[in-house]
């Protein structure tokens, strides 16, 4: 069982996983990340590689980003995103590149890679990134949202539930020497998370903040199903990771895991 609710998920996205930010009082712990975010903005980003970079348009391209975290959102996209706001079209495709560039050097970018497997079928493979911070309070601070606020917007939630997800997938895969991918084809076929080991085992797992598991069990069945296991191992495991209680596992053999419980 998990005691974490639906508030505290929500003040874990918002505060972040700053180590400073964690045992803090609440206000002073959510200010952390607002305070990040601006030395990145007005300092850090230009300090990379000595180009002096627009404090506006850094702003315009992580609130982008923000809006767009979790998902495939592609340079064009993060360009008209960013065109239908304040400052116009001044942020060329190029410029946001190099921009993207500074903020992965700086790690406050740390993007989920395309997963290519060997598949059973021929259907092509995305290759285009997820795009996430390396903390989700980024994205919340940028946007200048609370946990009160965030509760309000359950379709956001969802994006930054998984946001959160995937750092902590990280955390753990790496100790063990694990990289995370996402999947999708080109029949919409696509799982939130691969886990993937150097020697060859991996597990998929997809988020769910609230219901809709018999779909996201269904997902995750329909991939193993894809693998070709001549060329690759069986998944270690089928998981979905949710912002339930009860952790247990299903008659398919699909685990169901609260995400207070990932680290048991």
């Amino acid at each position: 069982m998990s005691e974490l609710t639906i508030e505290q998920i929500a003040l874990a996205i918002v505060r972040g996983g700053w180590p400073a930010s964690v045992g803090q009082p609440e206000k002073v712990a959510l200010r952390n990340a607002i305070d990040y975010v601006e030395a990145v903005i007005n300092q850090d980003v230009s300090e990379v590689d000595d180009i002096q970079k627009n404090p506006a348009r850094v702003r315009a391209l992580m609130r982008s980003l923000s809006r767009n975290i979790s998902t495939l959102a592609t340079i064009k996209i993060l360009h008209d995103d960013i065109a239908d706001g304040d400052i116009g079209d001044s942020l060329s495709e190029k410029s946001i590149s190099q921009y993207l560039l500074a903020l992965e050097r700086i790690f406050v970018i740390d993007n989920i890679p395309a997963w290519n497997p060997s598949l059973r079928s021929k259907s092509a493979i995305r290759t285009s990134p997820k795009r996430q911070f390396v903390d989700p309070s980024i994205a919340t601070a940028i946007m200048a949202m609370t946990p009160e606020r965030l509760l309000e917007d359950f379709n956001y939630f969802g994006f930054l539930f998984e946001a959160l997800c995937s750092r902590d997938l990280k955390v753990y895969a790496d100790s063990i020497d694990g990289q995370i991918f996402h999947f999708r084809d080109s029949s919409g076929l696509e799982c939130d998370a691969i886990i993937a080991l150097n020697d060859g085992r991996w597990a998929a797992v997809e988020v769910k903040l609230g219901s809709k598991l018999d779909e996201a069990a269904e997902h995750l069945l329909k991939i193993r199903d894809k693998i070709n296991t001549d060329k690759m191992k069986e998944p270690s495991f089928m998981m979905i990771l949710t912002g339930g209680n009860l952790a247990y596992q299903r008659k398919d053999g699909v685990f169901v895991v609260p995400l207070g419980c990932l680290k048991n």
